[in-house]
Formats: C-alpha cells, structure tokens, sequence
C-alpha cells in the first residue's frame, strides 16, 4: 500500500459529482468529521471490516485533530470571510487561502495516521464501507445520522467509488 493510498482516493472520491456538498452536509449539518467518515469508507473499499480497537483508535485520532487543529483553523477562516474592520480585502483574503491550507494540511496528516491503522483484508467492501462507516459515527457522535450516511454511500457506490482498486 502506497503511504498515499487514502489520500489520493479521498481526493478522487471528494472530486465526484455531488460529493463535496454531501459531505459538508455530514459535517456541517450531523457533525461528522469528513476525514473519519471517508476513512471508514476507505477501509471498507480495501476489504477492512474495522474491529472496535480501531474503529476506537481511528475516533480517537480524529478528535485529537479535529479539536487541536482543523476545528480552530476552521473557526478562524470561516469568520474571515467577512469583511474585518480596517484590514484590506485582498489581505484578508490571502490570509484565508493560508489558513485553509493549513487546516488541509493537518486533514492530510489526520488521513495518513488513519491510514497507518489497516492494511488489506478480505471482507466484502461495500458492506464492510457502511458498516466501518456506521461503527465510527456511533463512536464520533451521540446521535448517528443514519440516512445521511446511507445517502452517501449509496451515493460512492453509484459512482463506482466502493469497489477495489489497488
């Protein structure tokens, strides 16, 4: 498995039709954290059925992100994007293309650490996909936003993002 194996198919699923908005969605509207919720999917593409361990330790590692980096840098760049006093636009602006960079950046290492959890494994993918999916958003949040995330894995399997590809 390439160190960016995860990555790369994250990107490739995040730049399908629709995906992006559906994933906000998740995050914005059920408090899902986007790099969690594409792992879980992406372990269960590689035939990963996520025991509890490290179903835990995934959720673990995404908190530990979330609430010291990508949140804060999130929270910042979000209320930049109105005007701030006496700072020039054009400023403000640049400083919010850095942030966002940042708060990708730290998304990119949550995503390798998640990675670093699972290797290949035999179960079915699609099945394994929802069931790692449903595992960590019980372990993320108090209440499971079942629809939603069945929406968007019936969503990836459309689009052919839950079969195997080495």
């Amino acid at each position: 498995m390439s160190d960016t194996a995860f990555w790369d198919w994250a990107l490739t699923v995040y730049a399908g039709d629709g995906v992006p908005s559906v994933c906000l969605e998740l995050q914005d509207t059920h408090g899902q954290n986007v790099p969690l919720v594409l792992f879980a999917v992406w372990a269960g593409v590689r035939g990963v059925a996520l025991d509890e361990e490290t179903a835990e330790a995934a959720v673990d590692i995404s908190r530990a992100y979330a609430d010291t980096v990508v949140v804060p840098l999130r929270s910042i760049r979000q209320r930049m994007r109105a005007v701030v006093g006496d700072m020039d636009d054009a400023h403000r602006e640049a400083l919010r293309t850095r942030i966002k960079g940042l708060e990708i950046e730290a998304e990119r290492a949550q995503m390798e650490a998640l990675a670093a959890l699972v290797g290949g494994g035999s179960a079915e993918p699609e099945k394994a996909a929802r069931d790692n999916l449903l595992a960590v958003a019980r372990l993320w949040a108090r209440v499971v936003p079942r629809n939603p995330l069945n929406a968007f894995c019936d969503a990836l399997s459309e689009r052919g993002f839950l079969r195997y590809n080495a």
